[in-house]
């Protein structure tokens, strides 16, 4: 047969049997996300029926996902909701990169892999994937929660300082001179600007161009402008995420509206294409030698993660619950760690890094889910009421024994 035969094949295979894995997931009220993922483990490379033809497809409907999932989260909020949380938690920002850069650059160099692949190990600790908990929010029905704009300002913020990082980290690798270094990351900076300053400013009149009352037109008019923006923002060094969510953000208005449900089902399907190819991408064969180095790796920086969104929700006055909600939906890495071992291993720093990074991905994007939904649990609701009764008793003694 040819090849587009067996693409059809493949693909109409796997899209019906992600459909009967996530309504299992959803008859035993849980995330499909560790589902997708252990699919693609199946079907990848050195899985048991590792597929052939439709690998291109399946990498290209993945970055989509990736696109689809934050168009569709930017379209939630406007652009004064955005700066005003991007201002508010500027300090949980660097909190963030101090609590989950260190360890991955603490655990490069106490492996003895030197100061370059510690750099990189940085960045594949730091940066959350904004793709997977998007579709975590989603599931959960989450997105009209109060803390949920603290969450997608932490990631946010991290994709915007990927802008920075990763044409330093390109530059550090290659050994390209300080000057070649700057004007990367001069470029990137300046075009993340004005795409903000044009969402922030023009957003309305962006909004203009579609006529809201046309399907048809609506649909390729919004998705043709994210997927533009989106590969202009790779295009300069800069996350194609970011681009995404700038575009929903500034779309506003009865266009945003529509353009929502026009986009659901396309998010749904690209979402789970997505999470499949990370699996993918993924030999079961190299896990058994990097489990356990992965394993250490994912539980301090998952609980640094946790901290990491605990105390930017206290800061912006969340209580307790909402406080463990942020930080346990910030827990799943991806994209961004993928993208930065494939930079390192390419430019021959530590090979090590590839197999360690996939594992690591993978425990917390199957386990993050799971995690976050603890906060549901009648064990943990029973948890916070005691604490508050607690700082009540105490509050209550304390005002006692005042003079």
């Amino acid at each position: 047969m040819h090849d587009e035969t067996w693409m059809l094949i493949e693909v109409g295979a796997m899209l019906l049997g992600l459909s009967l894995l996530g309504r299992l997931a959803i008859k035993f009220g849980q995330s499909p996300i560790p589902l997708y993922m252990t699919a693609g483990l199946v079907f990848g490379s050195g899985g048991l029926l590792p597929l052939q033809a439709s690998t291109d497809f399946l990498s290209s409907g993945a970055e989509l996902g990736v696109v689809l999932l934050l168009v569709m989260l930017g379209l939630e909020y406007s652009p004064t909701e955005l700066v005003g949380n991007l201002k508010s938690s500027a300090r949980a920002g660097i909190w963030d990169g101090l609590l989950n850069a260190i360890p991955g650059a603490v655990f490069a160099l106490v492996l003895g892999w030197g100061p370059i692949a510690a750099l990189a190990m940085a960045g594949v600790t730091w940066v959350s994937s904004s793709g997977v908990i998007a579709k975590v929010l989603r599931d959960l029905g989450r997105l009209g929660n109060r803390e949920t704009p603290i969450v997608l300002s932490v990631l946010v913020l991290e994709d915007l300082a990927m802008a920075f990082y990763l044409p330093i980290l390109s530059a550090v690798v290659i050994g390209a001179s300080l000057l070649q270094g700057a004007i990367t990351v001069a470029i990137a900076v300046g075009s993340v600007s004005i795409v903000l300053y044009l969402a922030v400013r023009h957003g309305k009149k962006l909004s203009r161009i579609f006529h809201s009352e046309q399907p048809e037109t609506l649909l390729m008019g919004v998705l043709g402008l994210t997927m533009l923006v989106a590969g202009l923002a790779s295009e300069v060094q800069v996350s194609a995420a970011v681009g995404a969510f700038l575009v929903g953000i500034a779309l506003s208005g009865q266009v945003a509206h529509n353009a929502e449900k026009l986009l659901a089902p396309l998010r749904d399907l690209f979402a789970a294409i997505f999470f499949v190819f990370f699996g993918l991408t993924t030999n079961p064969a190299d896990i058994p030698e990097v489990f356990f180095p992965a394993l250490i790796l994912a539980v301090v920086t998952m609980s640094t993660k946790v901290l990491t969104g605990y105390l930017a929700a206290k800061r912006a006055g969340i209580g307790r619950p909402g406080r463990w909600r942020t930080g346990l939906a910030l827990m799943p890495r991806g994209e961004f760690t993928v993208i930065i071992a494939g930079l390192a291993v390419s430019a021959g720093v530590q090979p090590l890094i590839a197999p360690l990074a996939a594992t690591y991905m993978l425990i917390t994007v199957i386990s993050g889910p799971v995690l976050a939904r603890i906060t549901d649990t009648a064990w943990f609701k029973q948890q916070m009421k005691a604490a508050a009764k607690r700082e009540g008793a105490l509050a209550g003694s304390s005002t006692s024994v005042a003079p």
